[in-house]
């Protein structure tokens, strides 16, 4: 097949130039291919010829910063911003090329497959399977402290550049594919250094949640590789929870193994996969039942029977911080999940008894936890402005219902902003502190048409008779506090009786977290009790949200992975809540 040359405009306006092969004969599956870094989309088109399919469309992206695609070459403000990429990229091919997600397959190369598995990882996609070959999940650096030397050059100069060490005799066997590697314009060795040290911390991530990937999966290693690491590839290979998983490792090959001199058995192992995984209906499981066994489950039995030894000396080191540090002290006395240190971590505001005070309140305000929190306020309140006007737009009356409101600052604020067009919104709470603070917080910022009141978040039936039905339903951090998916699922299918056929959802969830074991252990919860969670992945959340009866639409995440903000639209044709 011939290729063809497009160009699609990603997330934040970028313009990403992409390829097609498209066959003659009209069909509904495809293969998106991605590229390793420093290449670009023109090199797979051997591979695609070799591969010989007749009834699969496929697309292959130049990335961001590489290729004829936009951007400085090998940089991105963050690798967050590639994994985006990805995302508006699969979209585009669903969107303008009729392929529904479920009949995608993607294939990702070294650099790319950190990427790509992110995306599976973060936005759990329900594609029907991904091929990851030579995947970066620890790049060979080979100088010694490497990392912690870009890491403090990244601090000082706030910016640049390495050059890769690989030369193409390190990539292949093939002499004429290196030669060709060399000779060709469009390839580019540099990579921004907080490119790759992002790389460095996405990988690491990944390889220590592994077990949250349901997707089939084929991996492909190289026993010479010289670039990544093939032990990390097989431990996170072997952590999968993927139903189908399968690795084959060519002893002989460098890294490069779509350009090595026996390509066609790299070709002829993934033509079998992608026959094999389109032959059969997608096979990814129910998760339901996570809160009873699986993955997070198992990390939340651990985390309830072990570690409060281990962190017995930081449990009184914070104590002592409490009587110094306001954040803290609150935190102590409230909660450090309740609305009023949620409404601290908001306002941002260090506090604290002398200038050591203040110190230690900074330094905890400044934690990944409370960074990823404040992250999370500002995709949630785009997400509701975004469908404020949506709403507005469809020429609907915009009623706001959040049944866990905490404070309900990022209604009352984002309501602030929005005054020109008429909202109305109800936020309830289930402790009277909230709903006082709730009520000064309105009156502080002069937002009128808002009914504040107590209310149970998990009571279904209290929720959906609530009238007039909102257009716009909004439940943020409330979920996650708790591990049962039946309190969940009571509480969603409230809210579907609650909000119009049509009307929007805004929900969140928290499908990984760096410190849940220091959480879990040191920290204590709004019932004065220790903060320990189960995460719950994406896919997870989005089931309970799809049976409960809403269709998601859109997602956000920090750029570490730890909380998502996502939109969902309620079901037109039927009646959750009377199920």
């Amino acid at each position: 097949m011939e290729a063809t040359e497009h160009t699609m405009t990603s997330w934040d306006g970028a313009e990403l130039f992409y390829r097609s092969w498209i066959p003659a004969k009209a069909t509904d599956k495809s293969l998106l291919l991605f590229h390793r870094g420093h290449e670009h989309s023109g090199r797979w088109q051997e591979t695609v010829d070799s591969l010989g399919f007749d009834d699969v469309a496929i697309f292959a992206w130049d990335a961001r910063g590489h290729g004829r695609s936009h951007g400085e070459r090998g940089a991105a403000n963050n690798f967050s911003d590639v994994i985006k990429d990805v995302d508006a990229f699969a979209r585009h091919i669903s969107e303008h090329h009729g392929i529904a997600f479920e009949n995608m397959i993607v294939l990702a190369h070294s650099l790319a497959a950190v990427s790509v598995t992110a995306w599976v990882h973060d936005y759990a996609p329900p594609i029907r399977a991904m091929i990851l070959a030579t995947a970066a999940f620890q790049v060979k650096l080979y100088v010694p402290f490497a990392i912690l030397a870009l890491r403090l050059k990244q601090k000082v100069s706030k910016g640049g550049y390495v050059q890769s060490y690989v030369k193409a005799k390190m990539l292949t066997h093939d002499r004429d594919q290196a030669a060709r590697y060399d000779s060709d314009p469009l390839i580019s060795r540099q990579i921004a250094i907080n490119v790759l040290l992002d790389l460095h911390d996405t990988a690491n991530r990944l390889v220590a949640d592994a077990g949250a990937i349901y997707t089939p999966t084929l991996m492909l290693g190289a026993g010479r590789d010289w670039v990544v690491s093939l032990k990390v590839q097989q431990k996170l290979f072997d952590q999968l929870s993927s139903p189908i998983k399968e690795f084959e490792i060519f002893p002989a090959a460098y890294h490069a193994i779509f350009h090595e001199q026996d390509r066609h058995l790299i070709v002829d192992r993934v033509r079998k996969f992608i026959l094999e995984r389109f032959a059969q209906p997608a096979a990814t499981p129910s998760l339901l039942k996570a809160d009873e066994t699986g993955h997070t489950w198992g990390e939340y039995e651990r985390l309830r029977r072990n570690g409060k030894a281990k962190f017995a000396v930081a449990r009184v080191g914070l104590k002592i911080a409490g009587r110094l540090s306001r954040g803290i002290d609150l935190g102590w006395r409230s909660g450090f999940d309740s609305g009023l240190s949620l409404d601290y971590v908001y306002k941002n505001e260090p506090r604290g008894s002398f200038g050591v005070g203040r110190l230690i309140d900074k330094s905890y305000l400044d934690s990944i936890g409370w960074r990823g929190i404040r992250q999370r306020k500002a995709n949630l309140e785009s997400a509701l402005k975004t469908v404020i006007g949506r709403v507005h737009g469809e020429g609907r009356p915009v009623r706001i219902l959040d049944i866990a409101a905490g404070v309900g600052r990022y209604v009352i604020e984002t309501m602030h902003s929005a005054r020109k067009i008429p909202i109305t919104a109800r936020l309830r709470d289930y402790k009277q502190e909230n709903v006082d603070a709730t009520r000064a917080l309105a009156n502080e910022f002069e937002v009128d048409n808002i009914t504040v009141e107590s209310g149970d978040a998990f009571d279904r039936e209290s929720i959906a008779a609530i009238t007039p039905r909102a257009t716009v339903g909004i439940v943020s951090g409330l979920y996650e506090l708790f591990s049962s998916n039946e309190l969940v699922l009571n509480s969603l299918r409230g809210l579907a009786g609650a909000i119009e056929p049509g009307g929007y959802l805004i929900y969140t969830n928290q499908p990984w977290h760096p410190q849940v074991e220091f959480i879990a252990h040191v920290l204590r919860n709004r019932e004065g009790k220790p903060w320990i969670m189960r995460r719950r992945t994406t896919a997870e959340m989005d089931e309970l949200v799809r049976v409960a009866g809403f269709e998601k639409i859109t997602m956000e995440v920090d750029q570490w992975g730890m909380f998502t903000v996502s939109i969902g639209r309620r079901s037109e044709c039927c009646h959750p809540e009377r199920k």
